[in-house]
């Protein structure tokens, strides 16, 4: 497959994007790090500091900060994406017997990035390797409000490296890429 790279105007800035890409308010997610998009243009892809394993995220096509500036097909859309994932999540991860699904609305609510987006997070008992466990559940929702993307991060990120439960780094893009390519095969076995 070929690509072609164009450039787009955000913020005063040029950035590099290939054919495939998409973008996350300014940030530009590769195509390898996508394993979901439904009909009406919403995506989901692999998160680059995961909370926990299979932590990631759903965003529509317009790149709007509020829900309520989606039109009702893309509102709608993005909600039906969600359910999906989570179908494809559950097969990918068997553990999961919950999730947890976040949207922070808008910079008050503390939202990172002014995009619209959904955090699917799946969740099983610590017994069977949940690092929040039913003792710290509660603490997943203070990590989730200081989560958020650096410019740099996707020109240079961190590999992995093992480090305490309490602390997180970026994976590299071939780690994501490998995760997502997990998950299109699942969806693509599934028949989601």
């Amino acid at each position: 497959q070929i690509h072609r790279k164009r450039s787009i105007m955000r913020a005063s800035k040029v950035i590099s994007k290939e054919d495939g890409d998409i973008m996350f308010g300014k940030f530009v997610i590769p195509e390898a790090s996508v394993f979901y998009q439904s009909t009406n243009k919403s995506y989901a892809f692999v998160n680059l500091r995961p909370l926990v394993p299979g932590h990631v995220l759903v965003i529509p096509e317009p790149i709007v900060p509020l829900m309520d500036q989606l039109s009702q097909d893309h509102y709608l859309d993005l909600w039906k994406t969600v359910r999906t994932v989570q179908s494809i999540l559950k097969v990918a991860y068997p553990q999961t017997t919950a999730f947890n699904v976040a949207v922070q609305d808008g910079s008050a609510a503390g939202q990172s990035v002014p995009h619209v987006h959904v955090h699917i997070l799946p969740r099983c008992s610590s017994q069977d390797g949940d690092v929040y466990g039913a003792e710290r559940n509660d603490e997943i929702y203070e990590d989730l409000q200081t989560w958020a993307p650096r410019d740099d991060e996707l020109k240079n990120p961190i590999p992995l490296q093992v480090l305490p439960d309490d602390a997180r780094t970026d994976r590299t893009r071939q780690q994501m890429a490998d995760e997502a390519a997990q998950y299109r095969a699942v969806a693509e076995s599934s028949k989601l």
